[in-house]
């Protein structure tokens, strides 16, 4: 087998849409993934299912591997001839010991590359509004580990910092603050020059506490903080207030987590990130196209005695055009056909292919697209339903109740998923998830399904239908619907929540 190869790749400090293009593209073709506690969980819902997970935790004191046995998982993996990814919180090179896992490698003739990550020590204060620098206040950033070994001194020249007039940023330093500021204070720091502690960073465990160095523990003290956090010393911690712009995001503060398929999450998380929610993507279900598409060609081979086709899905729509182009056929053989839809995303499939839809209910569920098409309907037309293997029975007993002759066929089925990375019933008992977001009554079964017996009666659900609202009851939650069965509304439904809550 031919040697492998590693990349030490940085994923950043948390927000998922900062992880890096080039991250993202290693990643994605990874077939190891080495990685510790610090990487964010929406980064973490990126690594591809194909990939083996090493799990090497590494926070404060508490390490799962020591440092030599990370660095010798590397090497190992790359000798097998596997493509192996190091994901690491922040920067790789950035006190991420990023060069001490190089080492080894190059001794051994492995080899490697570096895909640099956007570091705490700049996103952090950028996202609590502390440029860490600014031609008025000063010209210069020190960043410095606030790290220390067991039983050591500081090796800290705390006077040549002070005497920079910069802005420092201690990374790893909430254990070691009373030393840290007290360290600034003797070096003769102003008392008042305005000091920052900044917790979890670009998630939805922000927080912030700007005072002054010498007035900085007490704060912690009385406020409280929480670990990963960052000490950021200068005259620009004074702007944090003024330019605090993250905070000022609707939906700052809440970790969403978005249950949709893969390949249909992506304008609800773009949506919900552009308000200020952390989004953990982990879709409870997988579409699935069957391997018998039989009953498909042949109502093809008939596709002149049907007179209404109707699609109740994206996944659906898309399934039955990707079978058309199999069966060797295009949508010239639909002319005349009627087309019927469930919800603007099913809608827009069919208009990407230049097919307008003919039918639509103002609610987005099989019962309403059932009443109105029944009441188009004079008796003997033929419908072509080519949808989930399980999909809504009344819709079915509508059409036919109106005359209907209806040719039911499943064309895809769902399947549920699970994480394999990231404890969901553990977020929900530590009151982790603030919302959950069901698109469909199936999103709500395949949830509760890769969940198991959790208690969900805390959990807060934003459901986007009647059908959806009514399976998220069932396991009792606390359900809200949004007025349109769309996700634009379903977002709007995420705000008001959160406010409501705020109020109560």
């Amino acid at each position: 087998m031919s040697v492998g190869k590693v990349w030490l790749v940085g994923a950043g400090p948390g927000d998922a849409g900062l992880f890096t293009l080039k991250g993202l593209e290693v990643l994605n073709q990874a077939e190891v993934v080495v990685y510790d506690s610090l990487v964010g969980q929406g980064v973490l819902t990126k690594i591809p299912d194909s990939a083996r997970l090493i799990y090497v935790g590494k926070r404060a004191d508490k390490h799962t591997l020591p440092q030599e046995e990370i660095n010798q998982v590397l090497l190992r993996e790359a000798q097998k001839g596997y493509r192996v990814v190091r994901l690491k919180g922040g920067d790789p090179f950035l006190f991420g010991r990023g060069g001490e896992e190089l080492e080894l490698l190059t001794e051994h003739g492995i080899p490697y590359e570096v895909v640099p990550g956007v570091t705490s020590s700049l996103a952090v204060p950028a996202y609590n509004g502390i440029p860490v620098t600014h031609r008025d206040f000063c010209s210069s950033l020190h960043i410095i580990t606030g790290h220390r070994r067991a039983g050591k001194e500081y090796d800290i020249n705390f006077r040549a910092l002070a005497e920079t007039r910069g802005t420092l940023v201690f990374l790893m330093g909430v254990a070691a603050l009373h030393d840290i500021c007290q360290g600034l204070l003797n070096a003769d720091m102003d008392p008042q020059m305005p000091a920052a502690i900044l917790q979890k960073g670009t998630t939805a465990g922000q927080k912030k506490i700007v005072a002054t160095v010498s007035t900085l523990e007490d704060e912690v003290k009385r406020q409280g903080i929480e670990t990963p956090a960052i000490i950021v010393v200068g005259k620009v911690c004074a702007l944090a207030d003024e330019f605090g712009w993250y905070e000022r995001l609707p939906l700052m503060g809440w970790k969403v987590l978005v249950t949709r398929p893969k390949n249909r999450s992506s304008r609800t998380t773009e949506l919900l990130r552009e308000k200020g929610a952390e989004v953990l993507e982990l879709p409870s279900i997988r579409t699935v196209a069957l391997e018998d598409q039989s009953r498909l060609y042949q109502a093809l081979d008939e596709i002149r005695k049907y007179q209404w086709a109707v699609f109740t899905s994206p996944t659906g729509a898309e399934i039955f055009f990707e079978e058309l182009k199999k069966h060797h056929t295009d949508i010239r053989s639909l002319f005349g056909l009627k087309l019927a839809a469930i919800g603007q995303g099913t809608r827009k499939v069919l208009e990407d292919r230049g097919l307008l839809v003919d039918l639509m209910p103002e609610v987005y569920d099989g019962d309403s697209l059932g009443e109105v098409l029944a009441a188009q309907l004079q008796g003997g037309e033929h419908i072509l339903l080519p949808r989930a293997q399980k999909g809504n029975e009344n819709l079915v007993k509508l059409m036919e109740k109106a005359g209907g002759i209806v040719d039911d066929i499943p064309t895809y089925e769902t399947v549920y998923e699970s994480s394999r990375i990231i404890d969901i019933q553990k977020e929900i008992e530590k009151n982790q998830i603030d919302c959950v977001v069901f698109t469909s009554a199936s999103t709500v079964k395949g949830f509760a399904e890769s969940v198991g017996s959790a208690d969900y009666a805390g959990l807060t659900a934003a459901c986007i239908g009647k059908q959806t609202k009514a399976a998220a009851d069932a396991f009792g939650m606390e359900t809200y619907m949004a007025e349109k069965a769309t996700i634009e509304e379903l977002i709007r439904l995420v705000e008001e929540i959160k406010e409501k809550k705020e109020r109560e």
